[in-house]
């Protein structure tokens, strides 16, 4: 098998077992995704270097319109979530 076919399958059979890959620094690292998600979101985005001050530093690839775009829609639906989650927890106090 191809190396870059092996990453690929390696990448999704992680997936498939509730694990997050994402390259770092230091190469790839996999993190449970319930653990890698109990940080905050710029946490995240940070870590898969898609936080808007990395993304602009790539603006010599058209893609870096489309990862802005899909970091802005991350921001807006985290942010949608966690404000329901305090409307949940308020209403489950009463």
């Amino acid at each position: 098998m191809e190396a870059k076919e092996e990453l690929k399958k390696l990448i999704l059979d992680a997936w498939k077992d509730g694990y997050v890959v994402f390259a770092s620094a230091d190469g790839l690292r996999k993190q449970k995704l319930e653990d890698f998600t109990q940080q905050p979101l710029e946490g995240m985005l940070y870590d898969i270097n898609r936080d808007a001050a990395t993304i602009l530093t790539f603006a010599d690839d058209p893609k870096w319109v489309n990862d802005l775009a899909l970091t802005k829609l991350l921001e807006y639906y985290y942010n949608k979530c966690k404000e329901q989650e305090k409307l949940l927890t308020a209403s489950t106090k009463q």
